[in-house]
């Protein structure tokens, strides 16, 4: 029998999201106001990017209380704050981008929204899951085949003046096929299925060279995998075979040995191969716990823009913005991670608890990469900073994987105990 009391969903106070927003607009609008004058003029795009986007969020919270009677808005928010602060920086140091950026990130707020709606129909995942398996494999073949070379990986394509990257909307289809394959029945013949799935995404990714994206997916999938099976030696076979072949994409790959070959060994060679580290490092200590002020540091003048609103960005904000503040932002990624883990315990079905578990691990798996990469505390890998860094696909594919936790939510749908509340 299932017992009631430990699925009963915790009152919220309305108050307490509408208060939340307050905050983050007042705080929005200071920063957006210091990004504006960030420059040698005012910077209108600047200040009209940020209050459209300011506008948005009071919108869709209010408009989804009043109508689908929603008091869940703890994501949203955390990742509005993540979203607007990207939205900052970038406009800081180009103000055209940034409204590009605003753009990309209210297409991502709409889909979110649809996502979460289509997950909440469970029966029509299942029947979306080979589609998108087979759509994905697709899109990854297409990238394989006329994909443009940039920044050593072969992983963007140009449709009319617009370039995308494939990887990143398979991301989401990744996540989805594995939780929607092993929802039902777990059999050996669907584990072998998304085995093979998974086998030739990491496989195409590594042929594009595309290898910061191809260990965001085999980590997912290790998530997976653990949650599947809870064996930790299948898991412990799986990360073997993965060394086993890095190894090989090491030796034979010269692209990825530069990268190793500085692994650690920034200082020696600070003008050269480890100018990226060794100037970011300085950026983060000369800002110290408080930061220099938007537009004062000095990071954005070593690169180009697109490098520190990308791969560089959170080296700019701990400069500027001060490493608490830094620090801040790392937590609201763990704070996505333990409402996952939360909203896994009291899912209605097992999809929801893989979907909600491997989007917060895809997410934070990411943000270590990145973090932990233009700092070397692991090698550079180039990939973004979810919400944050500068990039279209990259928007829309972290709210995409949002939708995957918000729908493990029971509160999301109105559910009570598991019954949906009329």
């Amino acid at each position: 029998m299932t017992n009631k009391k430990s699925k009963r969903v915790p009152h919220i106070k309305p108050l307490n999201n509408f208060a939340m927003l307050l905050v983050l607009s007042v705080f929005q609008i200071f920063t957006g106001y210091s990004a504006a004058v960030a420059g040698e003029e005012l910077s209108v795009k600047m200040l009209v990017s940020m209050g459209i986007f300011i506008v948005v969020e009071w919108v869709y919270v209010t408009a989804l209380y009043a109508i689908l009677h929603r008091r869940n808005f703890e994501l949203e928010i955390i990742a509005f704050f993540l979203t607007g602060t990207g939205l900052a920086v970038i406009g800081s140091v180009d103000p055209n981008a940034c409204f590009k950026q605003l753009l990309i990130a209210l297409a991502g707020i709409v889909g979110f929204t649809v996502m979460v709606f289509i997950l909440g129909n469970i029966e029509l995942c299942m029947k979306l899951r080979l589609p998108v398996a087979v759509g994905a494999l697709i899109l990854l073949l297409i990238n394989l085949i006329i994909g443009k070379v940039k920044y050593g990986a072969q992983n963007w394509i140009e449709i009319g003046g617009i370039t995308v990257q494939p990887s990143e909307f398979v991301k989401v289809a990744f996540i989805f096929v594995g939780a929607a394959t092993l929802e039902k029945i777990q059999t050996s013949k669907n584990i072998i299925k998304f085995i093979a799935f998974s086998i030739a995404c990491v496989g195409t990714l590594i042929l594009i060279r595309d290898f910061g994206t191809a260990l965001i997916f085999f980590v997912t999938f290790l998530i997976i995998a653990f949650m599947n099976s809870g064996d930790f030696k299948t898991v412990g076979l799986a990360v073997s075979a993965a060394g086993l072949g890095g190894a090989i994409v090491i030796k034979y790959k010269s692209y990825v040995t530069n990268r190793f070959a500085i692994y650690r060994h920034i200082w020696q060679d600070p003008y050269g191969k480890g100018y990226q580290q060794t100037h970011i490092l300085t950026g983060i200590a000369s800002g110290g716990l408080l930061g220099m002020g938007i537009g004062n540091g000095k990071i954005r003048h070593y690169f180009d823009n697109y490098l520190v609103t990308t791969d560089d960005v959170f080296g700019i904000i701990c400069e500027e913005w001060g490493f608490i503040f830094g620090l801040l932002l790392v937590l609201s990624f763990a704070a996505i991670a333990v409402s996952a883990l939360v909203n896994s315990i009291a899912a209605r079905s097992t999809f929801y608890s893989i979907c909600a578990v491997a989007g917060a691990g895809m997410l934070l798996f990411q943000t270590g990469l990145n973090i932990f990469g233009i700092t070397d505390i692991l090698p550079l890998t180039g990939v973004t900073l979810p919400f944050v860094s500068q990039g279209g696909s990259s928007m829309l594919s972290c709210w995409a994987v949002l939708a995957f936790i918000k729908a493990s939510d029971v509160r999301t749908y109105n559910y009570l105990g598991g019954v949906k509340k009329k």
